[in-house]
């Protein structure tokens, strides 16, 4: 089958939907920011508490993360983000949640094969090809340097 330049518009736009980018994007702009304020009264509560400011972000890190893999694994992660779209792809959230809703989705295959086999179904390139990207950089780096 091949498609010719008219019939390929035709099926994109009546298999497109039409975003309505002026709502969605202050969404995005405004939940992303919200997550980003909460990261930033985290790190601010731990500093109070008395965490110098190393301690005090990881704290944050490991909140942040937590919060996400909880929020996912109640079903709330996902309504959250039919609403705020890229707003929730805020990196720590969001890696959280690429890693908890596979695991949550194939629990009920069973340990080993749903959840071992299927945690790292959408996070395992991202962990892969980071760990090659930064041992080729530091490759290059010792030898250049």
């Amino acid at each position: 089958m091949t498609l010719t330049k008219e019939s390929y518009k035709a099926l994109y736009q009546t298999g497109g939907s039409k975003t309505k980018w002026w709502i969605t994007l202050p969404k995005a702009f405004v939940i992303g920011g919200l997550v980003c304020t909460l990261g930033q009264v985290l790190s601010n509560l731990y500093k109070y508490a008395g965490f110098e400011d190393r301690p005090a972000s990881l704290l944050t890190t490991i909140t942040l993360i937590f919060m996400s893999a909880l929020l996912t694994s109640l079903g709330l992660y996902s309504k959250i983000a039919k609403h705020a779209g890229a707003g929730t792809l805020v990196p720590v959230t969001g890696f959280a949640n690429s890693v908890a809703a596979p695991a949550v989705e194939f629990v009920s295959e069973g340990y080993v094969t749903g959840l071992g086999a299927k945690i790292f179904i959408i996070s395992g390139p991202v962990i892969l090809y980071g760990i090659l990207a930064s041992t080729l950089a530091g490759l290059v780096l010792y030898f250049t340097a």
